[in-house]
C-alpha cells in the first residue's frame, strides 16, 4: 500500500512515493518520531496503531535517546 499524506520532506534522501506503508513501516515510524514536527506525527498516528509505534519504539537502534526517551513517556511504554 503506497504511503498517502506521507510528509515528504521528512523523506529528502528517498523517494517518498515509492514508500510502503507495510514494507516500509519501521523504517516510517522511526524517521517520523525522530524528525516529525506536529502535523508529520498526526499522519504517522492515523496511519499506523499505537501498538505498531510502541513495538517499533521498542525495538529501534535508530531512535536518539531523546526521542526514544520522549515517546516512551507520551506512549507509557
Amino acid at each position: 500500500m503506497k504511503a498517502d499524506g506521507i510528509p515528504h520532506e521528512l523523506f529528502w534522501d528517498t523517494d517518498a512515493g515509492c514508500l510502503d506503508l507495510k514494507e516500509n513501516k519501521r523504517f516510517i515510524i522511526e524517521r517520523t518520531l525522530e524528525l516529525g514536527d506536529e502535523k508529520a506525527v498526526e499522519w504517522l498516528f492515523s496511519t499506523y496503531a499505537r501498538t505498531d509505534i510502541k513495538k517499533v519504539l521498542r525495538k529501534s537502534k535508530i531512535l536518539s535517546r531523546k526521542s526514544s526517551r520522549y515517546w516512551s513517556l507520551i506512549l507509557g511504554k
